[in-house]
């Protein structure tokens, strides 16, 4: 079974770089499709934390092949940066590989992420900053920058240029901005080719062939289901398919390739940045849940919206994704909650709605209909198998496992690693 997907269940940070790891050394190639450097893994070993915003986790495992698929959009000042961090710390990255068509982030994309933001006001997105979506923009506009381009300074200069006609008119006389050159971009992008060509490849070919060979490949989601561009909160979203249909537009790799869906999803909900959340706490539980989950952006480092697990979601989820496996994260974060709430359907305008409402404003609106499960107070954190976990814990996780339309076939109980049952492999 050598095509293994993995995404988020709900609004991202779920814990996918763990699953990923998990893996280990079974894993023969990890493949990131989709999104940039707008999210992070943080991936623990031993007493080391690695925090990875563009780089796939699976660069962390020696002796895996990274790729950054085509569905990528690229800021390689980021990319070099991560790179020379993970090599002072004794990390070998020679095995990345990067897709020649993989789209750039430059400077202006940057710029107008962060001025269109601020224009928007009360109605902003929340987005990181990082050019995220107007590189995709750019991209589905047919004027992005592709990193073959990097190759051919003729071609760079007439992308650029395309490019900028119509941006430093919005720059200059929308936003009351300078104007970007051409060469100062040009002359950007150009410092890392050198440095970038070794890694390029036609890495569709490379995952085809690897998967011909029995080679396991994972494909890594960024962000999660619920910030589909497609499928999720729109248009509180990311700009690209993070849904296991991403996985072959975002790779290359045909989806009769896919062999084991694994949907990541942690034992309560949060989300960052703008739009619905039903299950969200304004209250002391939700700051202790917030600290006690340390639920601060790896990328931004902003707090997190937290709430109780969403079982409508984690449904709407495996439906859009056809998830085959649960990974249950963060089970360790209730210990010690007397009654732990769990939302098992909404209350829309006063009627009951046991599926995720189609409609932004039914969702918009939609209080959850909880129901209350008994807690338990023992540390959890050592155990390794399902029936070393307290009564109480087991019976929290066949509840969610019940309602969620799939079997849980890891929980996570610590950060450390190794901090995991395994009810059924991810791999067999």
């Amino acid at each position: 079974m050598p095509g293994i997907v993995i995404v988020g269940v709900q609004w991202g940070d779920e814990g996918k770089g763990k699953a990923t790891d998990l893996l280990g050394e079974r894993t023969d190639w990890v493949v990131k499709f989709n999104g940039g450097n707008n999210a992070g893994h943080t991936v623990v070993i031993g007493d080391e934390k690695y925090a990875l915003h563009l780089l796939p986790s699976g660069i962390l495992t020696p002796g895996v092949n990274a790729v950054i698929g085509n569905g990528v959009v690229i800021d390689l000042e980021v990319l070099f940066s991560e790179l020379g961090a993970l090599a002072a710390r004794g990390v070998d990255t020679s095995r990345l590989r990067v897709s020649s068509s993989a789209h750039v982030i430059t400077q202006y994309h940057r710029t107008l992420d962060r001025v269109t933001e601020r224009f928007l006001g009360k109605r902003m997105i929340g987005t990181t900053g990082r050019g995220i979506g107007p590189t995709y923009a750019d991209k589905i506009n047919r004027v992005g920058i592709r990193v073959q381009d990097l190759f051919d300074e003729n071609i760079l200069r007439q992308k650029v240029e395309g490019a900028l006609d119509q941006k430093n008119h919005l720059l200059v006389k929308v936003f009351n901005r300078r104007a970007i050159t051409v060469d100062e971009i040009v002359e950007d992008l150009l410092l890392y080719a050198e440095r970038l060509r070794p890694m390029v490849a036609d890495t569709s070919l490379l995952l085809n062939e690897a998967l011909d060979a029995g080679d396991v490949v994972v494909f890594e989601g960024g962000q999660a289901t619920m910030l589909d561009v497609d499928h999720g909160t729109y248009p509180f979203v990311t700009s690209s398919s993070a849904t296991a249909g991403g996985a072959s537009t975002g790779s290359g790799v045909g989806p009769n390739r896919l062999d084991r869906i694994v949907g990541i999803v942690k034992a309560y909900t949060t989300r960052v940045g703008s739009g619905p959340f039903p299950t969200e706490l304004h209250d002391e539980q939700g700051d202790w849940l917030r600290s006690r989950g340390f639920e601060f952006g790896t990328t931004t480092g902003r707090p997190r919206r937290v709430g109780w697990y969403d079982a409508p979601i984690t449904r709407y989820a495996t439906r859009i994704n056809g998830i085959t496996d649960l990974v249950l994260t963060k089970l360790d974060i209730l210990t010690g909650l007397e009654r732990i709430p769990v939302c098992v359907a909404y209350d829309v305008e006063g009627t009951r709605v046991e599926e995720v409402p189609v409609s932004q404003s039914d969702f918009h609106h939609a209080k959850p209909i909880l129901e209350y499960y008994e807690g338990w107070s023992e540390d959890i954190s050592g155990a390794r198998t399902f029936d070393e976990l307290p009564r109480a814990a087991r019976e929290y996780v066949l509840a969610l496992e019940a309602m969620s339309g799939t079997r849980i076939s890891v929980i996570g109980v610590g950060a450390a690693r190794d901090a995991v049952i395994v009810r059924h492999d991810l791999v067999d």
